[in-house]
């Protein structure tokens, strides 16, 4: 907690320091509307219970242009490089343009991501068992191509059998622009391109380890043209969006349909495929707009082709709130969920929130409000990726395995059928003119089986 109040009090100087000295002028809400430049330069300073304490720096701009849109703006760039303490690193920049594009919006996002420690908990939610504390070191006898085989050893806190190493760069470009004169609805095209570079894990104290990722390649679940991808998307659209406000609403609707192809004309792995990408926003006022019930309910599928199994991993939205786009567990989808655990073709997700703006005050010439906001997460695969060949993987890899236990385990199919993944908790958000959130958020996993412990998320924004 006192990162975070280190955090909060950093950007209250640095905005303040930044604070225009104009003569102000008041909305109906007795709000101070903002006109022209705002910039918000600060360190970021962070925690994620996945990923580690987050240190780095990042700066918010904001153009307000002559205030009539407030709290709209013409345009915001936000530029940030930080780095977390398990390994995980961003070097990011995005921008939203609403002056460029005739009753539309233009966004930008250019991104390289490294991840020491990414976690791979396997395939199909439930359908991959996990032990805690797991590990699978070396023994002297060979494995396959390995020098040695590997030996199943329970209890082993430092234990790296649930990570790998992965690069992943991205770019992208989405636009939407209103469809003639009907009112909130809007047609959105996009393009992305994603280079990702997939590994075992380098860390130097799990080098006596063999990991989940390296037991899926060498049964064949992981191909070997998968180490390495290119992908191409080319999106097209439909989105209806009567939100009040971009990043703090308290009425409205927000859907996206999308559909987003996935041309292989890089590699030429045969990899080509074609997804749809479906999310629907709702925010109900119950108290005016001092306390909102709000949830999302979203969808993604694969409709023809075959997607490799990285690819697989990202959520194919126009637009994006968080840095990461990963597959349903962690911080942006199922806060308390092991990050990235639930995993398939197909996946589906609800979040449901009541946001309870406590107090609003106003401060170094901003507009400032104080939110709680309760949750419950739920989510899980509804298309299954490779699960005949999960199954049938263990009884390929037996001859190389043995146990220092008097039980034998499965490493890679439970024999559970799928189900739902579900966690609860609490979040704190601070937010400066309904744009600029700083949030910290805590939830824990209703089933032992998607995490133990208490997640916490120390961050920016809303995930919805």
């Amino acid at each position: 907690m006192k990162k975070l109040v280190l955090t909060l009090l950093v950007v209250l100087l640095a905005f303040g320091a930044s604070a225009q000295k104009k003569e102000k002028t008041y909305n109906e809400n007795g709000e101070i509307i903002k006109k022209g430049w705002n910039f918000g330069p600060l360190p970021v300073v962070g925690y994620n219970s996945d990923l580690g304490f987050q240190y780095g720096a990042c700066v918010d701009i904001f153009n307000y242009g002559d205030g009539s849109k407030y709290p709209g703006y013409d345009f915001k760039i936000n530029v940030e490089v930080s780095a977390y303490t398990k390994g995980s690193s961003i070097f990011r920049t995005y921008s939203y343009w609403n002056n460029i594009i005739p009753r539309g919006r233009l966004f930008v996002d250019i991104g390289y991501f490294v991840d020491k420690k990414f976690e791979f908990y396997g395939f199909n939610g439930y359908a991959a068992p996990f032990y805690k504390d797991m590990a699978v070191r070396i023994s002297s006898e060979p494995f396959l191509d390995y020098p040695s085989g590997i030996v199943y050893e329970p209890g082993l806190k430092e234990s790296g059998f649930y990570a790998m190493d992965r690069r992943q760069f991205r770019a992208i470009v989405s636009m939407q622009q209103q469809i003639g004169n009907v009112e909130h609805l809007y047609y959105g095209l996009g393009l992305a391109y994603y280079n990702y570079t997939l590994d075992r894990l380098h860390l130097s104290k799990y080098d006596d380890q063999y990991t989940l990722y390296d037991l899926y390649q060498k049964s064949g679940l992981i191909r070997e043209d998968e180490r390495f991808g290119n992908v191409t998307e080319f999106k097209a659209g439909i989105i209806y969006d009567s939100k009040d406000f971009e990043n703090d609403p308290t009425r409205g609707v927000y859907f996206e349909a999308t559909l987003t192809a996935a041309p292989d004309f890089v590699d030429r792995h045969g990899y080509d495929h074609l997804t749809f990408t479906g999310v629907f926003h709702h925010y109900i006022p119950v108290v005016s707009d001092k306390l909102t019930f709000c949830y999302r309910v979203g969808a993604q599928n694969v409709l023809a082709g075959d997607i490799p199994f990285y690819a697989m991993m990202n959520t194919n939205l126009m637009f994006y709130k968080k840095i990461y786009t990963e597959a349903y567990g962690g911080s942006t989808t199922g806060r308390g969920i092991r990050r990235n655990s639930v995993i398939g073709q197909g996946v589906a997700w609800m979040n449901v929130e009541l946001r309870w703006r406590v107090a609003k005050f106003k401060f170094i010439n901003q507009n400032w409000c104080v939110a709680l906001n309760p949750m419950f997460d739920a989510g899980m695969v509804t298309q299954t990726f490779r699960l005949e060949e999960q199954k049938a993987a263990m009884e390929l890899m037996k001859d190389h395995i043995t146990y220092e236990t008097d039980e034998e385990y499965d490493l890679f199919y439970s024999g559970k059928d799928e189900s739902l993944h579900t966690s609860a908790g609490c979040g704190l958000k601070l937010i400066m003119n309904k744009n600029f959130v700083v949030s910290a958020e805590f939830a824990k996993a209703l089933n032992k089986a998607d995490g133990e412990g208490l997640g916490a998320y120390i961050g920016f924004n809303y995930i919805f």
